[in-house]
């Protein structure tokens, strides 16, 4: 039996899967590693600490491989997309990672605005500046830090820089390239106007790659530390989302993907690259070659939920914090929830709005507050379904994985709300699956990876939409979408008072 690797890294830990030939998980590591908050709005981690939890995981894993290692092949990579890691001329880093999540470039994204025009720029990356993409982050380095800048030689994605170090060799993988904002997304080419007008240079780019592209194989050193072979196969893999979509068998026309985790994201196939969402939604380079996907956001899903159990319900285990929800009505009897806790991502790029519970009654209990967290979050992914079906496209089937998969009540809201047959998967691995079975299709497993999908992934369960609750949830979820308006102007109000 053949086996292949996929490294999944996260924002707070890499997962590490050791898989088949027949897509069966044999062996998982995690190992997690911390962020650096320096102050409100800034979120960074030392790129050392993934190449050595990496190794650990990677060593701990072959440890308890009762297998030939040889027969391992291949390994590939998913990671979190678009924070930045600067290299100089000896390809040393030169400063922690600033990741997606960190918020503190919203004048450098205007910036961009002023100086490429806000239509033009969607033209070429067919998204918005937004605080977590890379090229805002590179000009706070620029402005704030120009001493390191200077020193610059070329930027890197973390999973890519994880790969280098892995392999020596430096590239950047179209579905991470498409989150940077200096790739032409329809071209799968660095934007030399983009990169003109800030003045970048070309080889500050690395070399652009397929995801399912052989770029070399381990180093002797890593081969050592790890316990694998030299011989291993090492494939550029992809950016979470994308990886997750493949995981998940998002690979043709119709195919969507719901997952909930702390964030929430709605993710659909597309294979045309020149549809216009008006920067409603995100649109990047899918890891399936000259495929892509249009993919909304809501910041707080599983954290709205998991927010609300820590405030109210402590240490309460979630399968105990949820009882009764399913004896709660469509509309938890007039009770209605927006999920904007941290600020919203998808369709409103808002950072200062905030979360709303409207319709508040004495004879709510714990039971409604909750189901009312559960909709909230699903009205919210179901704003970006909307954009999409708005476009034309066609939605009638949706895989659904993560938190949101894991309760039966909410798989069937799901339904519901999004007025979709909801897939439950048998065996969910997300983007650490993903990028394994890039890893089997660059190895030669399978002709393709919608093959290889037929293979590795299996649905165990439909969930069909009720008639009734769909046409409550209807008009509900036109409720919903009145209350950002009408809840904007208060927030700002209340933004001086928040510590």
């Amino acid at each position: 039996m053949k086996y292949v690797i996929g490294v999944d890294l996260g924002t707070s830990a890499v997962k590490i899967l050791l898989v088949n030939q027949n897509g069966e998980v044999c062996r998982e590591v995690s190992k997690s590693y911390p962020l650096i908050i320096e102050k409100s709005g800034y979120s960074e981690q030392n790129p050392e600490e993934w190449v050595e939890k990496t190794t650990a995981g990677l060593a701990e894993l072959v440890a308890g491989f009762d297998g030939d290692v040889h027969d391992i092949e291949g390994i590939s990579f998913s990671g979190q997309m678009h924070g930045l890691v600067l290299l100089d001329g000896d390809n040393q880093v030169l400063r922690n990672a600033i990741l997606w999540n960190d918020t503190r470039t919203t004048r450098q994204c205007q910036e961009i605005y002023e100086v490429a025009g806000r239509e033009r720029l969607l033209e070429i990356t067919k998204n918005p500046a937004l605080e977590g993409f890379t090229l805002p982050k590179i000009l706070w380095v620029k402005e704030q830090e120009p001493e390191v800048f200077e020193r610059a030689s070329v930027f890197m994605i973390p999973k890519d820089y994880l790969r280098y170090r892995l392999t020596g060799e430096i590239h950047m993988e179209y579905s991470d390239a498409a989150g940077t904002l200096l790739l032409n997304v329809a071209e799968r080419e660095w934007s030399g106007e983009l990169l003109g007008l800030f003045g970048l240079s070309a080889e500050f780019c690395p070399p652009l790659v397929e995801s399912h592209a052989l770029v070399g194989t381990l180093s002797a050193g890593f081969a050592t530390k790890t316990g694998l072979s030299e011989a291993v196969k090492v494939f550029a893999g992809g950016a979470d989302n994308a990886c997750g979509a493949i995981g998940s068998g998002i690979l043709s026309e119709g195919k969507t993907l719901c997952s909930i985790g702390t964030s929430g994201v709605v993710l659909s196939y597309e294979k045309r690259n020149d549809l216009d969402f008006a920067g409603k939604v995100h649109y990047f380079n899918h890891s399936e070659e000259n495929a892509y996907y249009t993919m909304g956001v809501t910041l707080a899903a599983g954290y709205s939920l998991s927010w609300f159990k820590d405030t109210f319900a402590g240490e309460e285990e979630f399968v105990e914090f949820l009882t009764g929800v399913d004896e709660v009505p469509v509309g938890s009897n007039g009770l209605l929830f927006t999920p904007y806790i941290v600020g919203e991502r998808t369709p409103h790029a808002d950072a200062a709005i905030r979360g709303s519970f409207i319709g508040v009654d004495a004879a709510h209990e714990r039971k409604h507050f909750v189901r009312a967290v559960l909709e909230g979050i699903t009205y919210s992914l179901n704003e970006s379904l909307e954009v999409f079906r708005s476009s034309g496209k066609t939605i009638d089937s949706i895989v659904s994985i993560g938190g949101g998969a894991k309760n039966d009540t909410w798989l069937q809201m799901q339904a519901d709300i999004f007025n979709a047959r909801i897939e439950k998967l048998s065996s969910e691995q997300g983007p650490g699956m993903g990028a394994a079975m890039l890893a089997a299709y660059g190895c030669g497993w399978y002709p393709s990876l919608k093959e290889c999908a037929e293979v590795f992934i299996e649905t165990a369960k439909t969930y069909e939409p009720i008639p009734k609750n769909v046409e409550a949830y209807q008009k509900l979820f036109a409720i919903y979408q009145q209350v950002y308006a009408q809840t904007k102007e208060l927030n700002e109000q209340l933004r001086e008072f928040r510590k």
